[in-house]
């Protein structure tokens, strides 16, 4: 039976630079360099004012997909770290458990970076449009894959569009990751064709970055499990865990912030994580002089408890991680009661906080600003395309996008990912308020 190494899995080589480089800087491994350089990165910044369940809120308490991330980084460090100390004595010599925590926590750090304005509705509205009949014409001229990938638009493949791609060092190696950072954030290392087929319901890799997906694959030595598809590096189920150990919290957290749950349901559900130290953690507890204050205590020790399944049920998995054999996603293979309360913090939050007027309302509207961005940015590349110029109006329209309008020699499907890009940056704010302005700009009223 086939079988993954550590010594490939993580590789410190950067993606883009010549093979054999390894600068040595010290402090920083390359993997912390890896975190350094997704954090500053603008893509990443943007993060700030996109969506995570919440559109537009106007409560500060309320998490962003910035803090999102940021929170899932630090619950994968954890993962990554516990598991490198369990797993010292099979590391290579020049891996760390710090190293692996680093690892873990950037590819933690980027693993929503691709998120369109909107969150998870932008990708069902940007599929959608994508799908209407009466956008069919757009499609004409691409391949069969090509329009699968742009009718089954991801978030996860441009996030590795951006990561190696889009960022910094433009179409020559985008962020440089090293090879085992790229591993651990690619969840889906396959192409759209399988989601096209129903055999997958998400997928990470665009047509645009198949050969990097391919170097990528083959440096680290995945499994080949189909054609362009791979097995998953086995720090993907950290950062996977870390995603749903934060999802089940914080959107419950931010279900008392809204007034859409009670702190004491919340506490109901959470507590039988922490049954046998009930006690002495009630003590703790009933020290915080407001729910929010004994929340954030309670989030902690939670926490803590989930950390440690986690890091324990991936130690006696690990033959299967390196086998490529492990089905469904970390959590189910923890002891105790963790997989059932994150499958019930999943279900309550489906039930009384996605289903909120005010969000399904702006999600709904999400629909027709995205529409309008992609009418008005896929016309004027079309255009451009076909006719080699573009009239006043998409001439205006493709100098919004500067350096990233398409160029006269590239193909319509290399031109149109490029507005993809441009349009799938914009932040929730940014994007409605050019849509607004595309469908006839109102000057603000005075008082």
């Amino acid at each position: 039976m086939s079988t993954m190494n550590w010594r490939q899995l993580l590789s410190p080589i950067r993606f883009g630079e010549p093979q054999g480089t390894l600068a040595v800087d010290l402090g920083r491994s390359p993997f912390h360099k890896d975190y350094d350089r997704i954090i500053f990165s603008s893509a990443f910044r943007r993060l700030d004012r996109k969506t995570q369940v919440h559109p537009l809120s106007e409560n500060d308490h309320v998490h962003s997909r910035l803090t999102h991330s940021l929170e899932v980084g630090c619950v994968g460090r954890s993962l990554g770290t516990r598991v490198g100390e369990a797993l010292l004595n099979q590391l290579p010599e020049h891996i760390t458990p710090a190293d692996i925590g680093a690892m873990v926590q950037a590819a933690c750090l980027a693993h929503d970076i691709g998120n369109p304005p909107y969150g998870h509705t932008g990708e069902d509205a940007i599929r959608h449009w994508f799908q209407e009949p009466q956008n069919a014409h757009f499609l004409e001229g691409l391949s069969e894959a090509e329009q699968q990938d742009l009718k089954t638009f991801e978030g996860n493949a441009q996030g590795l569009r951006i990561v190696t791609q889009v960022e910094y060092h433009r179409f020559q190696g985008g962020m440089r990751l090293t090879y085992g950072t790229l591993g651990a954030f690619l969840k889906y290392p396959w192409t759209s064709d399988y989601v096209a087929r129903g055999e997958r319901k998400k997928f990470g890799c665009y047509q645009t970055e198949l050969p990097i997906l391919q170097e990528v694959a083959t440096t680290l030595g995945l499994i080949k499990t189909g054609n362009n598809a791979w097995c998953r590096h086995p720090l993907v189920y950290l950062l996977e865990a870390a995603d749903d150990i934060c999802y089940g919290l914080i959107d419950l957290e931010d279900g008392i912030e809204m007034g859409l749950l009670r702190y004491q349901e919340v506490e109901d559900l959470l507590q039988p994580l922490l049954a046998e130290d009930w006690a002495t953690s009630s003590i703790d507890l009933d020290l915080a002089d407001n729910d929010r204050r004994r929340l954030q205590m309670l989030r902690g020790q939670v926490m803590e408890a989930m950390v440690n399944a986690v890091s324990q049920a991936f130690v006696k998995q690990q033959e299967a991680l390196l086998a490529g054999t492990l089905s469904g996603d970390l959590v189910e293979y923890c002891t105790g009661p963790v997989a059932d309360v994150v499958r019930a913090a999943k279900d309550l939050a489906r039930q009384r906080i996605f289903k909120d007027s005010r969000k399904l309302s702006v999600e709904i509207g999400s629909y027709s600003t995205l529409g309008i961005l992609l009418e008005a940015f896929l016309t004027a590349v079309r255009e451009h395309k076909e006719h080699g110029q573009a009239t006043f109006r998409n001439q205006r329209i493709l100098e919004l996008m500067g350096k990233s309008a398409p160029k006269p020699d590239w193909s319509l499907y290399e031109s149109y990912m490029r507005a993809i890009d441009y349009i799938s940056g914009m932040t929730d704010n940014y994007a409605a308020e050019l849509a607004r302005q595309f469908s006839g700009y109102q000057p603000p009223q005075r008082g």
